[in-house]
């Protein structure tokens, strides 16, 4: 079907003759051929949204529609590939067109040209269902990938071809003519099935500590990592990609600046795999959209790198789907919006900002996957909002349809604690759902001292707030030391050193003994000096600067430090006791 460019607004297009199209189906815009998807049907006319700059098109152009909504391809080669927000290879692209993208550049998403050899896992005779695993994909260089069964796809084996072949090959024929390919392909927008869901009583351990133990998020779960400019967002979700427990990682870059993305391009080809020791690129997917690009495959980006993310799902893996940032694909929707002069809802975002939110993070989730596995999608976004304002609507449709806040200060970030999360401004829906893992797996009493750990924090913030009227040396030696021992819990527990190769990344059964031995110490200080011990005397004991310490500590030799630094606290104050 072919119509004719009648309007030209920015990004969006109407053209005549294109009544018979679907919503959401491509469009080829222009005798440079760009690309649009249809969002608007009016009769005769449909409005499409170009994903490319539509400087220098003309009335009367055609617009061709495909016949088929936007889809990501899916299949063997994904793994350490750049994309942009539709799936353009950008490395396969820049090394035909150089740094700048000519207008309706088109590659297919996955090399054509590699040779993959099948190995099949099926016979003959064998039945076949959605999931159902018929092979593995091999390629030197690139790791085995498990080819599955299409949704859809149900039958007896007739034919199974093993050995070399290209993507698009048919690997196994079923009876009723069906085959199954390498290459899949789905709409981005439609979310993939699964069996069903699991409840979320397994955590997303990220190695934080500070987020694993005070605002954890199951396995499945969102978060959103709101805060201002210079706070940390990008960096925590590199470390969250590097530390977390995640077999793969999607990281969408939706609307940063280039130089930042260009950044991460630079620096995640260098980064370490503390898992394998082999580049971190090997299971990351990176989906890159950068400010200066079209707005348009702004907000589809998204949607991309969450069915490249459910595709690994269904594999039985678990995902973690960074997005940095929502905020700009949002204004990339009130952009689109305003073109197409719909109401305008607070600030101007469209008044389906929420909805849209909502029904993008329901698309997380721990699932059993079509093929009897168990495979998650964990989504984490980053929010920026002007001038650090939580309260403006993106931030706040997001905490409606997520499980965890994890609120960036400016104030922490400048004082060089890192992760800068604010704990009194954070929270997670989940914790206390998951606290039964944690007392199984890190150790008895968890959540109880997760607690304890919390009301101290409470205290030393309204400490804080008399000391700054009286003065700090006319509080009472009790008072003072709750102040010290929040100092411990904040510099040695909540912060942790990326530099540190001990402390970049800290299991649940350390930060337990950690988190036991700083509370430790402040009930038997407070015992101590509650019995006339002098606080001076206390803190001179050289415990609390091994404290601030433990981070440093291998995990392997965590519960032998800590039996030991437990047994000088003792002995140092009972000779304090006994003087």
């Amino acid at each position: 079907m072919i119509g004719r460019i009648v309007q030209v607004a920015g990004p969006t297009v109407i053209a005549e003759g294109l009544g018979g199209a679907a919503l959401n189906e491509v469009v080829r815009v222009g005798t440079d051929r760009l690309l649009g998807e249809v969002i608007r049907i009016e009769g005769d006319r449909a409005t499409v949204q170009v994903y490319e700059e539509t400087a220098g098109l003309e009335l009367g152009e055609p617009a061709e529609g495909l016949g088929a909504p936007l889809a990501a391809e899916l299949g063997p080669g994904l793994l350490g590939a750049i994309f942009d927000g539709v799936q353009r290879p950008l490395a396969a692209l820049a090394s035909r067109e150089g740094d700048f993208l000519g207008r309706g550049a088109v590659l297919p998403a996955l090399d054509r040209d590699r040779a993959w050899d099948f190995e099949p896992s099926v016979r003959p005779g064998d039945t076949v269902r959605p999931g159902t695993r018929v092979g593995t994909a091999r390629s030197l260089g690139a790791p085995e990938h498990p080819v599955l069964a299409p949704p859809g796809v149900t039958g007896r084996v007739d034919a199974v071809r093993p050995g070399g072949a290209a993507l698009e090959d048919a690997v196994v024929t079923l009876e009723d003519g069906k085959t199954v390919a390498l290459l899949e392909r789905w709409p981005v927008r439609r979310p993939r099935p699964v069996r069903r869901r699991l409840p979320p009583d397994v955590p997303f351990l990220t190695g934080q500590r500070v987020l694993d133990c005070f605002f954890p998020v199951s396995s499945g779960g969102t978060a959103i990592v709101p805060g201002g400019f210079g706070t940390g967002k990008t960096v925590l979700e590199q470390s969250l990609a590097k530390w977390a427990a995640a077999d793969v990682v999607v990281y969408v870059g939706c609307g940063e600046r280039g130089n930042e993305m260009a950044e991460v391009l630079d620096e995640f080809p260098r980064l370490e795999d503390p898992r394998t020791g082999g580049p971190l690129l090997d299971r990351t997917v990176l989906v890159v959209n950068t400010s200066n690009m079209p707005v348009a495959a702004r907000e589809a980006s998204i949607y991309t790198g969450c069915t490249i993310a459910e595709y690994f799902r269904d594999m039985g893996r678990s995902v973690a789907l960074m997005i940095d940032s929502t905020s700009r694909w949002a204004e990339a929707l009130r952009e689109i919006a305003a073109r197409l002069e719909e109401m305008p809802g607070e600030e101007g975002y469209p008044t389906y900002l929420a909805s849209r939110l909502a029904r993008f993070y329901e698309r997380a989730g721990r699932v059993e996957t079509l093929g009897g596995g168990e495979g998650a999608v964990t989504m984490v976004g980053a929010i920026s909002p002007p001038g650090g304002d939580l309260s403006e609507p993106v931030t706040q449709c997001s905490l409606r349809a997520t499980g965890a806040l994890w609120a960036l200060s400016a104030d922490l970030a400048h004082r060089r604690h890192f992760p800068a999360i604010d704990w009194t401004s954070s929270f997670s829906l989940e914790g206390e759902r998951l606290v039964a893992w944690f007392e199984r797996e890190a150790g008895s009493g968890f959540g109880a001292l997760r607690e304890e750990a919390t009301k101290l924090l409470q205290r030393e913030r309204e400490l804080a707030e008399v000391a700054e009227l009286v003065g700090t040396e006319s509080l009472q030696d009790a008072e003072r030391l709750v102040l010290e021992s929040a100092r411990l819990l904040r510099e040695g527990f909540l912060r942790q050193s990326a530099l540190d190769a001990a402390d970049a990344s800290c299991p649940p059964d350390k930060a337990f003994e950690m988190l036991r031995l700083v509370l430790e110490w402040h009930r038997r200080a407070g015992a101590a000096v509650g019995s006339g011990v002098p606080l001076r005397a206390v803190l001179d004991t050289g415990v609390p600067t091994k404290l601030l310490r433990l981070g440093q500590i291998p995990s392997s030799d965590m519960r032998r430090g800590a039996e030991a630094l437990r047994a000088e606290m003792t002995d140092a104050l009972a000779r304090l006791e006994a003087d």
